[in-house]
């Protein structure tokens, strides 16, 4: 999980102004947060099956808010990728 004062810095940096909390592109950076540090977890714990569940629901809810994005403005959508280095 991602403490409040992480999740401010992330909505600072990647919102579209300074109180935007929900916007897509913070939804999107946030989640990526949440699959990178998921991730280093289940190098290390290869067996734990309920954190690469958890994982995989992440990763789903960030490529439909990713498909979203792109629907509605493909510029924010290419920008975002761009800036947290997706491979989409």
């Amino acid at each position: 999980m991602l403490s409040r004062d992480e999740k401010t810095a992330i909505a600072r940096e990647h919102g579209r102004h300074e109180t935007d909390t929900g916007s897509p592109e913070v939804q999107v950076a946030q989640l990526t947060e949440r699959i990178t540090r998921l991730t280093a977890h289940l190098r290390e714990h290869k067996h734990d099956y309920a954190t690469r569940r958890a994982l995989l629901k992440l990763v789903g809810r960030r490529r439909r808010q990713l498909s979203y994005l792109n629907r509605e403005d493909v510029g924010r959508y290419r920008a975002l990728i761009a800036e947290l280095g997706l491979r989409r």
